[in-house]
């Protein structure tokens, strides 16, 4: 976790408010869910007890975890980036050329990444591949077992 996390400003914002919801709204919920635990009386058997104290603590880890990736973020202003080149922050149109049918995805630092959501890392094999390059190129990414080609269609700052 040393050294710098990258992030969007969206993705900060995205951060902030996981930190504020934890201390504020969770840390309430599950002292909670421990004070009613312990109304039950035995906490030697108790499941309830147990479940919110593991709970607690995988709260309390998510905590840090955030802050530290706070304490150590460099922003990129999405608004200042440059779209004749792909850079974090971008967000890209490609045409996936094995199975010929565009995909679409956004440029993000590691701790943003979600491919579900369309957000690659620059540092995943494709994500790499992609920053630098210009409208019109072709890429070629090296998988476990397969070769991908991809053509850039477009490259824009839209989320």
């Amino acid at each position: 976790m040393a050294g710098k996390h990258i992030l969007t400003y969206t993705g900060l914002k995205e951060l902030e408010e996981e930190l504020e919801n934890l201390k504020v709204v969770k840390r309430k919920e599950i002292a909670e869910k421990i004070k009613e635990a312990r109304a039950q009386g035995d906490l030697s058997e108790n499941a309830e007890y147990d479940a919110a104290k593991d709970e607690q603590s995988d709260m309390e880890k998510r905590i840090e975890e955030i802050e530290k990736i706070l304490k150590n973020a460099e922003v990129i202003d999405e608004d200042e980036v440059d779209l004749d080149r792909i850079n974090i922050g971008c967000t890209v149109r490609l045409l996936d050329k094995e199975f010929d049918e565009e995909v679409t995805y956004r440029i993000v630092g590691s701790t943003e990444a979600n491919i579900l959501k369309g957000k690659i890392s620059n540092e995943c094999p494709l994500g790499a591949a992609l920053i630098g390059k210009m409208v019109g190129e072709t890429i070629v990414v090296e998988g476990v077992d397969e070769v991908s080609s991809y053509e850039i269609l477009e490259i824009t700052r839209k989320n």
